[in-house]
């Protein structure tokens, strides 16, 4: 077996990840934090958790309603998830960035405009070092009807904002390149 070469890095490397604006109640009005640190955490139910620093005022707001939403914005709408990254709701209100509704729950804010929007009930806060991460049954999910084939939502359609770091870059998805749980059949059968 030929030898690879590796060089060492820094230990904190991040995978591509997908851009969410976290919705929830600050002051009294709604508020958006965007985030990388959000992914499926379970199937039944289905739960998401969400990574986010604990010296923004989001985890805050999260504890206080225990309940959340988030938010998929597409590839259109960087700047405006951008700008709310840049901001603190504890400073600016983000109510006016986008127009916001309400959904089964009443307490997590959503973004109208974004192609994929989730409700969240806290299940569980687990405090990190330096985050709180955030678990969320989703209670309710919410799509526009463009993106959807068949009753599923089409992430083409979505054209997701996703993020890299440490180059901190927004992205869109690429090419599509094969089938899960379906490119590697073949090799499977040759066992």
């Amino acid at each position: 077996m030929a030898e690879v070469e590796r060089v060492r890095v820094s230990p904190n490397v991040s995978l591509p990840m997908p851009v969410v604006l976290i919705g929830t109640r600050l002051g009294g009005r709604a508020n958006f934090m965007p985030a990388g640190w959000c992914c499926r955490a379970n199937l039944a139910p289905p739960m998401l958790c969400c990574g986010i620093n604990r010296t923004h005022a989001t985890p805050g707001a999260i504890r206080e309603t225990g309940t959340f939403s988030v938010n998929i914005p597409s590839a259109g709408q960087m700047e405006a998830t951008d700008y709310c990254g840049l901001v603190s709701g504890a400073d600016v209100d983000k109510s006016t960035v986008f127009e916001v509704v309400y959904g089964e729950l009443g307490t997590a804010p959503m973004v109208a405009d974004c192609p994929v929007a989730m409700e969240c009930r806290v299940v569980e806060v687990v405090s990190l070092p330096s985050h709180d991460l955030a678990i969320g049954e989703i209670v309710a999910a919410y799509a526009d009807p463009a993106v959807l084939r068949d009753d599923r939502i089409e992430m083409d359609a979505v054209d997701p904002l996703l993020l890299t770091m440490p180059d901190n870059t927004y992205r869109s998805l690429g090419r599509e390149l094969g089938r899960a749980w379906s490119v590697g059949r073949r090799r499977a059968e040759e066992r």
